[in-house]
């Protein structure tokens, strides 16, 4: 299961969040066009903003992402 999981301490910006256990793999939010369910703020420019969302990073955060994708692609009108 280790492709669930990865860390870069290299990173510049490592850690962004305070969490244990810290995954990078979704660094960039796969959910960000969706409501996600997340911690998300809206700016006043209309952006979201997904500083205070760990969700992508904790340990479940794999499978979360997975599953929020599925049920959007399941809601989508077939073409």
């Amino acid at each position: 299961m280790s492709f669930k999981f990865f860390q870069n301490t290299d990173c510049e910006f490592f850690p962004c969040h305070k969490l244990n256990g810290m995954n990078c793999l979704f660094c960039f939010c796969p959910l960000y066009l969706m409501d996600c369910g997340g911690n998300f703020t809206v700016t006043n420019d209309g952006k979201k903003d997904c500083s205070d969302c760990i969700l992508p990073h904790d340990l479940d955060g794999y499978d979360f992402v997975l599953k929020k994708i599925a049920e959007y692609t399941d809601r989508r009108p077939s073409r």
